[in-house]
């Protein structure tokens, strides 16, 4: 009977110490993964804001110059030099004069993987989205990647119509099948990755439809005013 109670003793304390030392591992990698994330976030903010500016030169063509406006609570955009992460953030892109050439902004979505990310130029004198590109995307390699590296696909941002009517997009933009485009605010789709691109279209329509009349409306604001440049 005592062998029994000792065998069941040493079975429970092996038990214990192995518990013991999952646990201690579990620490040791949990404390190892924080400690790596902290060191590299910087490093990755910083990689993801060089890819951001270098993309907010590539939707508004001709830029040399931008800079950061925010949205304020009364909708009206204000320049700032430090972001707030809780406000929502448009870029403004001048050219070598200073003259207002159009305005970046972010968008995103639900695509057929996960979460799109996006930036697309809107010039407010034209009225058009005159320039798209993808900042994160995990669609399906050789289908869904199409949005990325479709030249057909990424034409249809040069000049898409978002021009307003009493303050409201005229039309609202959507995706249509490929080939069939009729229309300046439609977008064509791509064969083989329709999910994708109808989720482009469908970010594109739900962030103009909000940004796109506040933008003109306050077009203004992100102007240079150079009799200050002057001075």
């Amino acid at each position: 009977m005592s062998e029994v109670n000792t065998t069941t003793e040493q079975s429970q304390t092996g038990s214990g110490k192995m518990l013991r030392a999952m646990v201690g591992i579990g620490v040791i990698c949990a404390l190892l993964i924080v400690v790596t994330y902290e060191q590299t976030l910087p490093r990755i903010e910083r990689l993801r804001a060089e890819a951001l500016e270098q993309a907010i030169f590539k939707v508004i063509p001709g830029i040399t110059k931008t800079k950061k406006f925010q949205r304020n609570e009364d909708n009206t955009f204000t320049e700032i030099t430090r972001v707030n992460k809780t406000k929502q953030i448009v870029y403004a892109g001048y050219n070598d004069k200073d003259e207002f050439m159009g305005i970046a902004v972010e968008a995103a979505g639900q695509g057929y993987a996960d979460i799109i990310r996006v930036l697309y130029g809107y010039n407010p004198e034209t009225e058009k989205i005159i320039g798209f590109y993808v900042l994160e995307s995990k669609e399906t390699p050789g289908l869904g990647d199409k949005i990325e590296k479709d030249q057909s696909f990424l034409d249809n941002f040069s000049a898409l119509d978002v021009s307003l009517d009493k303050s409201k997009i005229k039309n609202k933009v959507a995706a249509v099948k490929q080939g069939a485009k009729t229309n300046a605010w439609e977008i064509d789709g791509i064969t083989g990755a329709t999910i994708s691109s109808r989720a482009i279209g469908a970010l594109i329509s739900s962030s103009t439809n909000d940004l796109v009349p506040l933008l003109y409306q306050h077009k203004q604001s992100f102007e240079i005013n150079k009799s200050e440049t002057k001075k």
